[in-house]
């Protein structure tokens, strides 16, 4: 891996990983580290630029994340990013105070003056704002390179000091030119020799994993999705036989799904690993009984997954280490410093206090989706496997909203079954990130031949995304709604209504809980 690096430093933003995937799509290797993070191990590191991110605070707050003035001074650039902006202002006696009007969501930018950070960007833009406190005085000798109709100072700049400052996000997909921002600072302001490939990532990793566990055993937890699946093969490549893949069937999986693993990992499937099949899903739904919380349900199934993995190490011997395909999304959403917890992931946020490893390896937690996807690429692993949509570790346990019982989970694994049959027949999955059918805890009135019903209501759900941080809701054809709608109305028992979720994320998240 090269020594050329990006610093983003989190204060508590939900974007904070976002950014580091955006620098990385510019081959520019990027570390996200928390606030606090000393002044002395950040010139150690050296990077070639600084990037603040957006936070929930305001910087007169008595508990406001800040940084000492002197980050600015170590002559690298600084882009400070909607709280990074205001702290940059800040810092240097500018003046930050409570906005007239917040301003949230898609709003025209018109851009100021002759400034490298916009060079190339069009002088009236659309940008993500997400504010309540605004700049409303720039420090000394600073230039406003940027204003929207609210907020007057929307990017200003010192120029000479390389230090640049925008209210809004670049780094979300709601601002149009955002990535070319970005790039302006990267690689014309930062100087960035763009020379990071996953090629380089692969190498580094395996000598890593080799150097960490030696000749010792370790444990992977096998899904048989992408990211499990390239944590098994990139280990498989650093230990050999040390690695024991376990596929926990926790009786939450898709239609078919358990088989469908075992064919592809098992005795008879591609790869020479160690693989073992359990069936716990008796273990899972007792301990799911009676449950309703979402983040309850996410760490009881967390919980569960290493109690059987630990089961199975005892089994197999003396197992130091447990191998899980965790990566970027999952660690941002489970809460990075004093960064919000969306949702507990199962195997971040979701972990119980004691685990009985010596070490957690994740080999994949500095990665997003799209970089999993390559570096499954360049591993070789089959092509259907790399491209396969998410499912959540949690399984369908997060998509029956309530309680879940062996009922609720026929009726979704149906729905969802005939769901991805019809979008893939229909050939409109190919540019869709996720799609899932999800059962609401809705009952209503229906009417099905000559009888009242009164049954449960399925929701779809189809977005458009490419970082799994930000997403749009995807615009099926109605006709492939329809005849999903008509078959799961028919086959499946217990459902007398269909709907589409059209919403974004945010403000939600992609799956229900």
């Amino acid at each position: 891996m090269k020594n050329e690096k990006i610093l983003v430093l989190d204060f508590g933003g939900q974007y904070n990983q976002l950014i580091a995937r955006r620098v990385r799509e510019l081959h520019v290797y990027c570390e996200v580290h928390p606030h606090t993070m000393p002044l002395e191990a950040i010139k150690e590191m050296n990077p070639i630029g600084i990037i603040f991110t957006g936070g929930p605070n305001s910087v007169y707050a008595s508990d406001a994340a800040r940084y000492d003035r002197e980050i600015l001074q170590l002559g690298i650039p600084v882009l400070g990013i909607c709280y990074g902006a205001q702290l940059m202002a800040y810092l240097m006696g500018g003046r930050v105070e409570t906005a007239p009007v917040s301003e949230y969501g898609r709003t025209e930018v018109a851009v100021e003056g002759d400034s490298a950070l916009f060079k190339g960007i069009s002088a009236n833009t659309v940008c993500w704002m997400s504010h309540t406190d605004y700049i409303s005085e720039v420090p000394r000798g600073a230039a406003i390179t940027a204003h929207t109709p609210v907020c007057p100072i929307a990017a200003f700049e010192i120029a000479r000091e390389n230090l640049y400052a925008v209210q809004f996000h670049p780094e979300v997909m709601h601002t149009v030119e955002g990535t070319k921002l970005l790039s302006n600072f990267v690689l014309d302001i930062c100087h960035a020799a763009c020379d990071w490939q996953m090629d380089s990532f692969i190498e580094d990793t395996v000598a890593k994993l080799k150097v960490k566990i030696g000749d010792g055993k370790a444990l992977c937890a096998l899904s048989g999705g992408v990211d499990s699946s390239v944590a098994a093969v990139l280990l498989s490549k650093a230990i050999g036989k040390n690695l024991t893949c376990v596929f926990v069937d926790h009786g939450l999986l898709r239609k078919n799904e358990s088989e469908e693993v075992e064919a592809v990992f098992g005795e008879k499937g591609h790869y020479d690993l160690n693989f073992i099949r359990v069936d716990a899903s008796e273990s899972f739904l007792k301990k799911l009984a009676g449950v309703t919380d979402p983040e309850a349900k996410r760490k009881i199934i967390g919980e569960e997954f290493i109690r059987v993995f630990e089961a199975e190490a005892k089994k197999i011997g003396a197992v130091d280490f447990l191998v899980q395909g965790t990566i970027y999304p999952d660690v941002i959403e489970s809460g990075l410093g004093k960064s919000a917890v969306i949702k507990s992931h199962h195997n971040v946020g979701g972990l119980p206090d004691y685990v009985d490893f010596k070490e957690i390896v994740e080999p994949l937690r500095l990665l997003f989706k799209d970089e999993v996807r390559k570096v499954g690429s360049a591993l070789g692993i089959p092509e259907h496997l790399v491209r396969r949509q998410p499912f959540p570790g949690p399984g369908l346990g997060i998509r029956i909203i309530g309680e879940v019982t062996r009922e609720k989970i026929k009726i979704v694994q149906d729905a969802d079954y005939i769901y991805r049959e019809e979008v893939a027949r229909a050939g409109a999955d190919k540019e869709l990130g996720q799609y899932f059918a999800a059962l609401t805890n809705m009952r209503s009135v229906g009417v099905m031949g000559d009888g009242r019903t009164y049954d449960y209501a399925i929701a779809l759900r189809a977005v458009l995304t490419s970082d799994f941080m930000t997403a749009e809701a995807a615009q099926l054809p109605w006709e492939v709604l329809a005849k999903v709608t008509n078959r799961i109305v028919n086959e499946v028992p217990g459902v007398n209504r269909v709907l589409y979720d059209c919403t974004t994320k945010p403000p939600a998240t992609i799956e229900f809980e």
